[in-house]
C-alpha cells in the first residue's frame, strides 16, 4: 500500500488538501505564464519581481546572491538578468543602507505598478474568496500553506 493510499484510507482530508495545494499550484502556473506574456518577459524576469514585492512586503533587503540562491542560477546568470530588468526600468540596484560596498536590488514604482496592473484583477478575486472566510479559518489556512511552502523549500 502506498503512501496515499494509506492516507486516502486513514485521512482522506490530508489527500484533499494536497489535491488542492496541487490545484493552486497549476492555477498559479497558468496565472504566471499569462502574466509573462503580458509583461513580454521570461520566468525568471518574472520570478524575481515576484521575490521582490514578497520580501520588500516583509521588510527583507534583497542582494543579487539573494536573487541568483532563490532562482538557482550563477552569479553571470543573475548580473544579466538584473541588467535586463534595470534597462527595462523594473529595478535598481542601490548600495547596502549598513554595508557601503554590498548592494541591494529594489523593485522601482514602475515595475510595482506593472506588476499589479496585470496582477491586479487575479488578486481582487483571491481577496474576495479570503474575504469568505472567518480571522480564525485565514489563520489556519495561513498556517497551513505555510507549512507546505516551509516544506517544500526545505527539500530544494
Amino acid at each position: 500500500m502506498s503512501i496515499v493510499d494509506e492516507f486516502r484510507a486513514n485521512r482522506p482530508g490530508v489527500v484533499r488538501a494536497l489535491e488542492s495545494v496541487r490545484a493552486l499550484s497549476d492555477a498559479l502556473d497558468r496565472m504566471n505564464s499569462e502574466m509573462k506574456g503580458d509583461m513580454d518577459m521570461n520566468a525568471s524576469d518574472l520570478a524575481t519581481l515576484r521575490m521582490l514585492i514578497i520580501r520588500e512586503q516583509r521588510g527583507i533587503m534583497v542582494s543579487p546572491h539573494d536573487v541568483a540562491s532563490h532562482l538557482r542560477i550563477s552569479t553571470a546568470s543573475t548580473t544579466k538578468l538584473l541588467d535586463r530588468l534595470e534597462a527595462s526600468g523594473h529595478l535598481v540596484r542601490r548600495p547596502h543602507p549598513s554595508d557601503g560596498r554590498a548592494r541591494v536590488v529594489v523593485l522601482t514604482p514602475k515595475s510595482r505598478t506593472e506588476f499589479f496592473r496585470h496582477f491586479g484583477d487575479h488578486l481582487s478575486a483571491m481577496v474576495a474568496v479570503a474575504d469568505t472566510f472567518s480571522d480564525q479559518q485565514l489563520k489556519t489556512i495561513t498556517a497551513f500553506v505555510d507549512g507546505v511552502s516551509d516544506a517544500i523549500s526545505a527539500s530544494d
